[in-house]
């Protein structure tokens, strides 16, 4: 985008101006960057030049007119050669005047230099109600054309038009209404070819009105909203230079006031520019943009009276321009240069056309006449929106890894699991619990009790469930200790139950804790670890399946507790292990897969070995539970015991083996899950899901994540787009991330969890975005039209 600078000038000819020189980065709704104040002395001699090359070009009109009419008349004509030598003369002695005075004037120097180091292709914008100043080539200045500069003119005071009344024009059409005022001696054919050809191809929809009545124009500017007013006649401009009027029919001769309220509410509608391709018509275009409170965008003419086949030409130039996509100052700078080449035979046809500019107003390009602000915005927006949706997720993805919003989606994931429906009781586990009553017990009956289970319930224990056929059964005690002698009969039976599996504990260096040995009668091969992953804030979400641990780990078996119980159940059914080519465990159809480093709304995952999320079961009782007393007392059913997975743990509250889970703040009360619980939960999950096929919890890929994320981003934008007002957006957008937790948690129930808060938070930030850019767009869009 060229930059916009702003040069201002107040004052009079002969007594000089105050001149200001405003800069900005981007278009006119950049703020000032640079403000310069400075003065620009009287020049009477320049006025005298321009008049004196005023009358030798006013000289040629009659020329021009017989060269229109009979063209080999006056080809060798000494008059033509004269007179043309005599205006070519005047022009290049008021164009040598005007450099001189704007380019020695000390008091002007700081501005000059600062254009000169404003680099090339900028807009110049020169404001002033003095009609000398508007009538200078200015586009002839030396430092401008060097520059490659746009110049257009503007009158001091003005104003933002009322856009209150704005109709958007028919989708694809620019309305143009097109003026052909009395004509005689006038080719208007070659204007109305031109129009027809290249606007009428490239989306206007024109209407002409031919001589109108003064009363039907003015119907016709009330009736409908305009894009583009064109007029092709007779025009001129006061001595003033302040006040124009066109010629519109043989006997009515017209001036912007007596068009004042219909044109203001053509402007109201739209109206945003008029192109006046007639003579003189700086009157006009200042009446339009300063006077009558109108402010049109802007305005078109020509600063001198125009020869019959330079105004045609003027028109296709422009409009070739202008359709291909150039800007307007570009558009009529383009089509200046290629009225150069007339100048042998119309001299200064190039200093004809000017254009004037209200500074509240981008100038629209034809596209944006064509679509209007909104319909520009169908396409310009949702880029925007895609855009925006696209570096937001880039960020979040960035940002997740850090652990900035993993709480969020941790506490997301504890809702999920607390809505889910309650599955209830694994009819294949039973849990042994070992009360405070059962304590008692024990010492009652004199079972010296070294710690929570003594030797003798344990080996009375084993033989009540062995005699009624358990699948496997787990023993959640730590035994660090051998069997005691006066019950060699239990220490020759433990190696031999390959049914039974007992635990230990891995070291941990980084805590200096030294681990927990395994009982030594069992074989490591029926050993399982109870080490798990407890997250942040404390809260087990993920269940350790197998791992490494250190060489001097009293600890040293691979697999869980859980993990060794599922199989052997499991393999009574013939369902055996199998290591697929990536590593992984398979077990019938289903696969134990381990959470990869980048593990989805997890920041990252430990390296403490092969890891799933716990999938709870139940928040309650996930297992039929009987007490050792009652066992030992036969008080219970031997459906209780058969085929069962049957895990032994404390559940006495003198003993610490609590575990805090997503269900944990479900109520005022923190209810936490025993350590036995929480092995039977790992073991009925995995048996879910190879015996009944139930979905193991797991995430996307990183890049399935990402267009998810993407995809949320880019609808928080587009309903932005949709939504007319910020009250509708947030309604639709509350209703919208309503949705997006409902499908999340139907996903989740599927064994998916995938990214709700990075989701949400991407809808959101990407909406606030284009709402942003949205509202500059709209303000933009006011002082536009």
């Amino acid at each position: 985008m060229k930059r916009l600078l702003t040069l201002r000038l107040d004052g009079e000819i002969e007594q000089g101006f105050d001149a200001t020189l405003e800069i900005r980065q981007g278009d006119i709704h950049s703020p000032s960057q640079t403000r310069i104040k400075g003065r620009l002395s009287g020049n009477r001699d320049l006025l005298n030049c321009y008049r004196h090359w005023q009358q030798r070009y006013l000289s040629l009109e009659m020329l021009f007119r017989a060269l229109s009419a009979n063209p080999e008349q006056v080809t060798n004509s000494s008059q033509r050669g004269e007179a043309f030598a005599a205006c070519r003369q005047a022009a290049e002695v008021l164009e040598g005047s005007l450099n001189h005075w704007l380019n020695t004037d000390p008091e002007f120097r700081s501005i000059r230099d600062k254009l000169l180091g404003s680099g090339k292709k900028f807009q110049l914008l020169l404001q002033t109600n003095n009609p000398w100043l508007r009538r200078f080539p200015w586009h002839r200045w030396d430092l401008l054309a060097e520059a490659q500069a746009d110049v257009a003119l503007s009158a001091i005071e003005y104003d933002c038009p009322n856009p209150v009344k704005r109709q958007i024009t028919p989708k694809g059409k620019v309305k143009i209404l097109a003026i052909l005022g009395q004509g005689a001696n006038l080719n208007q054919q070659a204007d109305q070819q031109a129009l027809e050809e290249l606007a009428g191809q490239a989306g206007a929809q024109i209407t002409w009105r031919q001589e109108p009545q003064a009363s039907e124009l003015n119907q016709q500017l009330w009736e409908q909203g305009w894009d583009i007013l064109f007029f092709a006649g007779h025009s001129g401009t006061s001595q003033e230079g302040q006040r124009g009027e066109i010629q519109l029919n043989q006997t009515e001769r017209l001036t912007i006031d007596d068009l004042r309220f219909a044109l203001k509410n053509a402007i109201a509608r739209g109206l945003q520019l008029a192109i006046f391709n007639s003579c003189d018509g700086l009157g006009l275009a200042y009446q339009l943009a300063a006077q009558q409170d109108l402010y049109l965008p802007q305005v078109i003419v020509m600063a001198e009276k125009v020869p019959d086949p330079v105004s045609p030409k003027f028109l296709r130039y422009f409009l070739e321009a202008y359709i291909r996509g150039e800007s307007l100052y570009s558009s009529v700078a383009e089509a200046r240069e290629k009225l150069h080449g007339w100048e042998q035979q119309y001299p200064c046809a190039s200093w004809l056309p000017v254009v004037c500019q209200n500074p509240t107003v981008q100038p629209p390009t034809w596209k944006e006449l064509r679509y209007g602000p909104i319909n520009q915005s169908r396409w310009q927006l949702p880029r925007t929106a895609v855009i925006a949706s696209f570096l937001v997720t880039l960020a979040l993805m960035v940002v997740r890894p850090l652990g900035v919003i993993q709480p969020w989606e941790l506490q997301a994931y504890d809702q999920f699991m607390r809505w889910r429906p309650d599955q209830g009781v694994d009819p294949r586990l039973l849990v042994v619990e070992i009360t405070e009553e059962d304590f008692q017990y024990q010492d009652d009956q004199g079972m010296k009790r070294k710690w929570s289970l003594s030797d003798a319930a344990l080996a009375q224990l084993l033989d009540k469930l062995q005699a009624h056929h358990p699948r496997a059964i787990g023993l959640d005690i730590y035994r660090d200790f051998p069997v005691s002698d006066e019950y060699q009969d239990l220490a020759d039976r433990l190696p031999r139950m390959d049914n039974f599996f007992a635990v230990c504990q891995a070291s941990n260096p980084t805590r200096n804790y030294g681990g927990i040995a395994p009982p030594p009668e069992v074989p490591p091969e029926r050993l399982g670890f109870t080490d798990v992953v407890i997250d942040s804030d404390g809260v087990l979400r993920r269940y350790l399946w197998y791992a490494t641990f250190n060489r001097d780990s009293p600890c040293q078996t691979e697999t869980s507790l859980s993990l060794q119980l599922a199989l052997h159940y499991l393999g009574a059914e013939g369902i055996d292990p199998k290591v697929t080519p990536e590593g992984e465990v398979q077990l019938g159809e289903t696969t134990l897969r381990s959470l990869p480093g980048y593990a989805g709304n997890y920041s990252a995952t430990s390296n403490a070995g092969y890891q799933m999320l716990l999938d709870y079961r139940t928040p309650g009782d996930i297992a039929q539970r009987v007490t050792l007393k009652q066992i030992l007392t036969d008080q219970f059913e031997p459906s209780w015991v058969k085929d069962r997975v049957v895990l032994i743990g404390v559940t006495a509250p003198s003993v610490q083996d609590d575990f805090s889970t997503p269900f944990t703040r479900n109520s005022n009360q923190t209810i936490e899950m025993r350590g036995v619980f929480i092995h039977a939960q790992m073991v009925s999950q995995i048996l879910s899901a190879v015996k009944d096929g139930q979905q193991l919890l797991w995430i996307w890929s990183e890049w399935g994540e990402f267009l998810w994320i993407w995809a949320w981003g880019s609808l928080g934008g587009f309903l932005v787009l949709v939504c007319k007002r910020l009250f509708h957006w947030v309604g639709v957008g509350i209703a919208n991330l309503a949705v997006l937790s409902g499908v999340c948690f139907v996903v989740f129930i599927q064994g998916w969890w995938i990214p709700l808060v990075p989701s949400g938070l991407a809808f959101v930030a990407t909406g606030m975005i284009v709402g942003y850019n949205r509202t500059l767009s709209m303000s933009c869009s006011v002082l536009g039209n």
